[in-house]
């Protein structure tokens, strides 16, 4: 399922905040950043699409469970720029994680899986991934 760059055995806990600094290609359609607890499901997919998957400049939230994707939730601005910087900070709370975009409007998500910890970290799509911090 996942591509891009993973990051495997890094705890993301609840009470934490994951900041992630990257900067979208010249030409990207779209990219994605997914935690999970496994290389198989996802807990959270946040992906700004460009021009992807028939949506434009809308950022799609998602869980990927058992080989399906859920209920998509698509709320927040859309800061993203092709060949810009892009800051994203994932706060996890025990309910659901606040994602917190460039622009400073946020996406709540539910945490689907329900966990207090995610270990596998994932970057997919036209982005290259520059810090990723977890505090």
């Amino acid at each position: 399922m996942m591509k891009g760059m993973i990051i495997k055995n890094m705890s993301f806990k609840v009470g934490q905040t994951l900041t992630i600094i990257g900067v979208a290609k010249p030409d990207a359609t779209d990219f994605a950043v997914n935690i999970g607890p496994d290389e198989q499901d996802i807990t959270l997919h946040v992906n700004p699409r460009f021009n992807a998957h028939g949506d434009e400049n809308v950022v799609v939230c998602n869980s990927y469970e058992g080989g399906n994707w859920c209920e998509e939730v698509r709320e927040g601005g859309f800061p993203f720029q092709q060949g810009q910087e892009f800051k994203i900070t994932i706060e996890f709370t025990p309910a659901e994680f606040v994602v917190t975009l460039s622009d400073g409007s946020t996406i709540h998500f539910a945490n689907r899986l329900g966990a207090e910890k995610y270990s596998v970290i994932s970057f997919d799509g036209e982005s290259r991934i520059q810090t990723v911090e977890i505090k």
